[in-house]
């Protein structure tokens, strides 16, 4: 029978060609070698104010009497109020990212409002991650999360209603819309490739015709 000090390995048909007949010590010695891994950098934490953020956007375009009009609020969010409420109430009820949650010390998170305008922010201006840290107080890596997690929320939640082929129905609809703007026959925008100019800025020139 074999000493209990000692480690034993039998080959076995499908192993390599080990043959060991180490003593334990020196196995555990050997392992005890393994360099630890090198102290991480700890990463830069920025005291944002992030309940300012969501004030200071509730202020602009959520209160009662809001700093900026429906109007603008349409052109900065490319959709209206009504709609952009309905797609954060969706998502902070069905997807875990968008909710409102405590941290140890009992400090909330990012509202499910600063989350959303993060994203639409990115996606209606074509900005950069950190263009909203100002505003919205949120850092760059956690505006790109939202973004990532928005679309994927769209696509999950409102896909089968938004993103599908138009109906004979959207057909006549945006038709209809098309020719009242003195487009007829139009879907969709107009890119202006096909469009004459009367006026054409001579800086321009031969850019569009």
């Amino acid at each position: 029978m074999a000493s209990s000090s000692h480690y034993h390995y039998h080959k076995d048909d499908d192993d390599d060609e080990i043959d060991l007949d180490t003593p334990y010590e020196e196995f555990y010695n050997n392992c005890a070698l393994v360099q630890e891994p090198e102290d991480r950098q700890r990463r830069n934490v920025h005291e944002r104010h992030r309940e300012e953020g969501h004030t200071l956007l509730w202020n602009d375009y959520f209160a009662d009497n809001p700093t900026y009009s429906p109007a603008l609020f349409r052109r900065r969010f490319r959709m209206n109020k009504s709609l952009f409420l309905r797609i954060v109430n969706r998502f902070s009820t069905e997807i875990p990212y968008f909710r409102l949650s405590e941290d140890c010390t009992g400090r909330t998170s990012l509202t499910p409002l600063q989350k959303c305008t993060a994203a639409i922010r990115q996606l209606a201006y074509g900005a950069a991650a950190d263009s909203v840290d100002e505003y919205i107080r949120l850092g760059e890596s956690t505006a790109q999360k939202c973004l990532h997690k928005f679309t994927a929320g769209i696509i999950t939640l409102f896909g089968e209603e938004y993103l599908r082929r138009p109906t004979q129905e959207d057909l006549q609809r945006l038709l209809h819309i098309g020719e009242q703007r003195g487009f007829p026959g139009m879907l969709g925008s107009i890119d202006c490739m096909h469009w004459e100019w009367k006026n054409c800025p001579t800086a321009w020139k031969g850019m569009y015709s």
